[in-house]
């Protein structure tokens, strides 16, 4: 009689890809490899895995690694100790002194810090393009551009990019496409599918999901590139600890079931702030009116947990609006289970004030988080006034 095949559904892939049963113990959680270092084979001859130093590899870190690629639907997903060093790691691979990349408009600030005042050091050269407008991105190609670097959804303005006519742009040019999908996470979106060649994530957000662990990952199908990164990695030494690796693939396995949570919450507080006095603009791709919501709705399975929003009275009602929340937490990150709320310009995309990326003094970023919807309503409807 023969056996059907494994279901391959995205929980399925979340709970079971590269954490089988532990062969010696039967463990059905993948163990917390606490080593720096494993016995070997003789001299020279490490045991399968390329197991002989954690920083190399690790069992944990590998089955996380195993996770990550089966939900993003890659041949291959390499773990970095934070978001930074994942995209540290694929600038540094992808490019050289001389080459130019087109960078998104809106996009977080720490990555625009890295390749403003560290790449550019290094002879590297940049153009800022709204990247959902395709002669606009046609005109920043150059013949020297390696990269175009994406979000979609961006930080902290939720603009939407078609990501598949962007890697028809950047493979027309002899450049790679570059997608951080930390806000949409894999649940919601898979960007190699659309013609990417490389995914980054900060897995400190909603894969990880719970505030207590900070990594990256870079995600791709190119298996020159991921020997590439893994040379890199290996001799900058950018990893997550075991631990770290193993709290993150936790996370994995809640993923599907907390983004459903957070996109219905999302949902009913952009609505609310839609009719809100003291709001003069919702940033959601989910609203009908957001210049983005038909790609999105294409590309995307559901919107998201993140929601920005204009207050009308300007940039001290915005501060005082973000001091003023009970449940949302005056905080930076975001992915997590519980709310958070920011002030963009003062604190995660402060880098970029006087940029071409300055992003508005009235501008709030909110992180739903996975409580009662009615509750966090009413904290925003009271911090509003």
């Amino acid at each position: 009689m023969s056996q059907e095949p494994a279901p391959t559904g995205f929980s399925t892939r979340a709970i079971h890809a590269g954490q089988e049963p532990d062969p010696r113990t039967g463990s059905v959680i993948v163990p917390i490899y606490q080593t720096s270092t494993y016995a070997q084979d003789g001299v020279g001859g490490t045991r399968e895995g390329d197991y002989e130093y954690s920083r190399t590899a690790n069992p944990t870190r590998t089955a996380l690694e195993e996770a990550l690629a089966a939900l993003e639907n890659a041949r291959h997903a390499l773990a970095f100790g934070s978001g930074m060093a994942a995209s540290d790691a694929v600038l540094r691979t992808a490019l050289r002194p001389g080459d130019h990349l087109v960078l998104g408009n809106d996009v977080y600030g720490g990555t625009f810090r890295l390749i403003d005042k560290v790449l550019t050091g290094w002879g590297v050269t940049y153009s800022v393009a709204h990247l959902s407008d395709v002669d606009a991105v046609r005109a920043a190609m150059r013949p020297e551009t390696k990269l175009i670097w994406c979000e979609s959804p961006t930080n902290p303005l939720l603009g939407i990019s078609d990501i598949t006519t962007l890697a028809e742009i950047a493979h027309e040019g002899g450049a790679k496409l570059v997608v951080d999908n930390t806000f949409a996470t894999p649940y919601l979106q898979t960007p190699l599918d659309l013609g990417a060649d490389v995914v980054v994530h900060s897995t400190t957000k909603y894969l990880g999901g719970h505030s207590d662990v900070v990594g990256g990952a870079v995600v791709t199908g190119d298996d020159e590139l991921r020997d590439q990164l893994f040379f890199l990695r290996n001799s900058a030494g950018a990893v997550p600890g075991a631990f770290d690796a193993w709290l993150t693939l936790r996370g994995l396995k809640t993923l599907s079931v907390r983004m459903e949570r957070h996109c219905d919450n999302a949902e009913r507080i952009a609505a609310m702030l839609q009719s809100h006095p003291k709001v003069s603009r919702v940033y959601y791709p989910g609203l009908s009116e957001h210049p983005g919501h038909d790609v999105a709705a294409k590309q995307m399975r559901r919107f998201g947990g993140m929601v920005s929003f204009d207050h009308a009275d300007g940039e001290q009602a915005a501060l005082d609006a973000a001091a003023g929340t009970r449940l949302f937490v005056l905080a930076e990150s975001l992915g997590g289970v519980e709310s958070l709320i920011e002030h963009p310009g003062r604190m995660t995309h402060a880098s970029v004030a006087g940029s071409l990326l300055q992003v508005p003094a009235e501008l709030v970023r909110l992180s739903v988080g996975i409580e009662d919807a009615e509750d966090l309503v009413d904290d925003l409807r009271q911090a509003l006034g």
